[in-house]
């Protein structure tokens, strides 16, 4: 059973599935002074079909950063089987960010 693209086509799920290296364990060990969610805005999208990463745990970490947040559904490969979907999600962050700027452009100093 394919459970980390089941929304792509299937010669597609089967060349991901059989390519995706582990991840490093080194990631583990690796420790972050300051995440950059803490203090800068943040957007998240929760895979609401998603059979590697819960859903109940992506809506919990969703939370914890304050995020805004989108729900699709899709898989854990959203990039790949809803691009369009996160794209948006990307392009309104890219416009808050660049309306920030602009605020703070032109604020007085």
């Amino acid at each position: 059973m394919n459970n980390i693209a089941p929304d792509l086509p299937a010669e597609e799920a089967r060349v991901l599935a059989v390519t995706q290296g582990r991840l490093a364990g080194k990631a583990f060990e690796e420790t972050v002074s300051v995440a950059a969610w803490k203090t800068k805005p943040s957007w998240f999208i929760v895979t609401a079909e998603d059979r590697v990463v819960s859903v109940e745990l992506q809506s919990a970490s969703a939370s914890r950063m304050k995020a805004k947040t989108k729900v699709i559904h899709a898989s854990h490969m959203s990039l790949l089987s809803h691009p369009g979907e996160v794209v948006s999600v990307i392009e309104e962050a890219v416009a808050a960010g660049t309306a920030a700027a602009n605020r703070a452009e032109s604020s007085p100093a």
